[in-house]
């Protein structure tokens, strides 16, 4: 959202972060209970797809683990509501639940791949991106921007282009290889505990977004059945060759600063 670049690799500033009042506390438990409660009916509907009955069950269980661990960081959400924004990255959270149940846990996704569910996998895909730009204008329009609102929206995105890697070596899109678009972002996270300096804040980037933005179109646009190798091979390894080179802009420049007081 718009304090915090919400294409940062790394972690984002906690600015304003302060803890929630009790009602801000208990209002938000109450939504994400009824919320759930709504999903799975959600993903009970969705079994008219060619899916096996335990893939809710498992979009159920990934979307609880969400929800949880936004409860866990509502401390850093430094407003009186839970916000506009954030209930549209909710809906992108329940959406993006169920793709990566599809893509785990569905044999229909991938040995006995059915063409009528790659689709709409890809579909529900597409729409989650273009809902990644409503959130963003309805945290600036009602001035609702938290380091709580960048951060969520931030780790369903590298969630999503993990599960979109994974979706691609299942459907052998790719080689094994492919997983690196999903893995980078983990691995620059992981690099902050011995290189203290990389946790410093990055400057915001419309080219970090837009590259995140890149991933994800593509790695959707490869699952599609008309797509095929060797062409998702190679749009997979220029999407890979982008981030690669985004994450070393942003390497070179906290190298720069690691002299600097964090």
């Amino acid at each position: 959202m718009a304090t915090i670049d919400e294409g940062d690799h790394g972690a984002p500033e906690r600015r304003g972060a302060a803890p929630p009042d009790g009602l801000l506390a208990n209002s938000v438990t109450v939504l994400a209970i009824v919320y759930f409660a709504s999903a799975m009916s959600w993903y009970a509907a969705a079994a008219a797809l060619p899916i096996e009955h335990h893939v809710p069950v498992v979009a159920g269980l990934v979307l609880a683990a969400i929800c949880a661990l936004v409860l866990r960081a509502l401390p850093f959400h430094a407003h009186p509501r839970f916000g506009w924004a954030n209930l549209i990255t909710s809906l992108r959270a329940g959406m993006i639940s169920l793709v990566c149940a599809i893509v785990l846990s569905s044999g229909a996704f991938g040995e006995q791949q059915n063409e009528n569910l790659i689709w709409a996998t890809a579909a529900t895909v597409m729409l989650a991106l273009l809902l990644d730009g409503v959130d963003g204008y309805l945290a600036r329009r009602y001035r609702q921007e938290s380091a709580f609102g960048a951060r969520f929206d931030m780790e369903l995105d590298a969630f999503l282009i993990l599960v979109l890697s994974v979706a691609a070596l299942v459907l052998e899109k790719a080689g094994p290889w492919v997983l690196l678009i999903g893995l980078l972002r983990y691995a620059f996270v992981l690099a902050q505990w011995p290189f203290p300096w990389m946790t410093k804040s990055l400057r915001v980037s419309f080219r970090r977004k837009l590259v995140c933005v890149i991933q994800v179109a593509t790695l959707c646009g490869v699952l599609l059945p008309i797509v095929s190798q060797p062409v998702s091979g190679a749009l997979c390894a220029v999407g890979l060759a982008l981030l690669v080179s985004s994450f070393f802009v942003d390497v070179r420049y906290l190298m720069a600063r690691r002299g600097e007081t964090v």
